[in-house]
């Protein structure tokens, strides 16, 4: 049975690094196979992971909505077999994980027939890994419409500002309201600043102190600004490459230790 595991913030917060360190940790520890799933429309999972996608499941979609309308879909062909086949065709397959990119919202028609057809086959395809972690938009709709409703372990992601742990709250109670079953809830402070910052919450400002605590979010651990991070976003360098040294990556892996749906799993030979 896989472990699912969402990331998601409000834009720019810098879960898509976390979610690119969880996942180089779960392959450095041997942790077991990985499952990648960009959620967010604009597709940038891959640049962090240092991979290609060649489409995306909303390519899909509107390919088959496109056709259906024209009456040129493929004869002998039923929707669940094309899906499915060009679902297969969409599987990035890197050193140790798979990528699948959700893509853009939908537009103008209805999709309900088709959205419903590729949650199963999505979550059909979940189950051949161990892990799945899924990299959110801020709205996380893909959680609830187009991938699995159940989440193991939700992972909200801010910068360590009130306007961030605001939002962050804010999508934690919009879990509840999609229907999206979580088992836990935590939040990642990033970007903190002061020496040692990923060890200590005093180096967040008393403000987001004071709104983490009246929002009744867990703080699961700190990640300190990283010159590292911001070198390589210049260069366009993957994140999952960052030096093992890195600040941001030190705390990102303290972070996955302390996690049990990681380390419920033994590493594979």
């Amino acid at each position: 049975m896989s472990t699912t595991i969402a990331i998601a913030g409000k834009g720019g917060t810098g879960k898509t690094l976390i979610s690119a360190l969880l996942i180089r940790f779960i392959l450095d520890r041997r942790l077991g196979s990985v499952l990648a799933v960009d959620a967010d429309p604009s597709t940038n999972l891959h640049l962090a992971l240092g991979t290609m996608v060649e489409g995306t499941v909303g390519d899909i979609r509107e390919d088959m909505l496109t056709l259906t309308q024209s009456g040129q879909f493929p004869a002998g062909m039923s929707k669940n077999e094309y899906l499915d086949y060009h679902l297969q065709l969409l599987l990035t397959e890197a050193a140790g994980f798979d990528l699948l990119a959700m893509g853009r919202p939908e537009g103008p028609g209805c999709y309900c027939a088709v959205n419903n057809l590729l949650r199963l086959l999505i979550d059909h395809l979940s189950q051949r890994y161990d892990f799945v972690v899924i990299d959110n938009e801020a709205g996380m709709e893909h959680l609830s419409r187009r991938t699995t409703r159940d989440v193991d372990l939700l992972l909200l992601v801010s910068d360590p500002t009130v306007r961030g742990i605001i939002s962050a709250a804010d999508m934690q109670r919009l879990a509840g309201k999609l229907q999206i079953h979580v088992g836990r809830t935590q939040l990642i402070v990033n970007r903190v600043v002061g020496r040692n910052a990923e060890l200590n919450q005093d180096a967040l400002p008393p403000a987001v102190r004071e709104t983490i605590a009246a929002r009744g979010l867990d703080v699961i651990g700190l990640v300190p600004r990283d010159e590292n991070v911001v070198e390589y976003d210049a260069q366009g360098k993957p994140l999952f490459n960052l030096p093992s040294d890195a600040p941001a990556q030190r705390a990102v892996s303290a972070i996955c230790a302390a996690l049990p749906e990681l380390n419920s799993h033994a590493p594979k030979a």
